[in-house]
């Protein structure tokens, strides 16, 4: 999100240069990443998650995760459904009375690649750089998590 996308785009080519990359064309990487919509919502009760998935793929819903947050110690329902079918999802939801914890876009990649311990530090290094541009909101990636 920026004002100035000149300056931005300027800035991250730097920061990538820096770290030993090289920033790619708009849209190079597309293919690595699923575009999804992604819902986390309160469990409603009397209604079982096997119903509501089975409800919900036809408003484009394609996976759904129960899930307790690592912070309030709350069961949430993590709905992912295609990008193109946010505005139905999240008309679903409010018409049928489920509330909304919150609600984004999210890049999902399709396969995740290992790395090297001196890769992981120098790859941390740049992201953390990325993250900390004023412009920026978001950063996705496809490095395997540690174990």
């Amino acid at each position: 999100a920026t004002d100035n996308n000149t300056r931005t785009v300027a800035n991250v080519r730097s920061y990538f240069t820096k770290h030993g990359g090289s920033l790619g064309t708009q849209g190079s990487l597309t293919f690595l990443f699923d575009h999804k919509s992604v819902f986390k919502i309160k469990p409603k009760e009397g209604v079982s998650l096997e119903d509501l998935e089975l409800e919900l793929i036809d408003y484009g819903v394609d996976e759904l995760e129960d899930i307790v947050d690592d912070e309030t110690g709350e069961e949430q329902v993590i709905l992912y459904g295609a990008f193109e079918e946010y505005a139905n999802i999240q008309k679903y939801l409010e018409d049928n009375g489920f509330e909304i914890i919150s609600s984004e876009f999210e890049r999902i990649p399709n396969d995740l690649k290992e790395v090297t311990p001196d890769q992981r530090a120098a790859i941390e290094k740049l992201l953390e750089r990325i993250e900390e541009d004023e412009d920026v909101q978001n950063v996705f990636h496809n490095m395997k998590e540690e174990d």
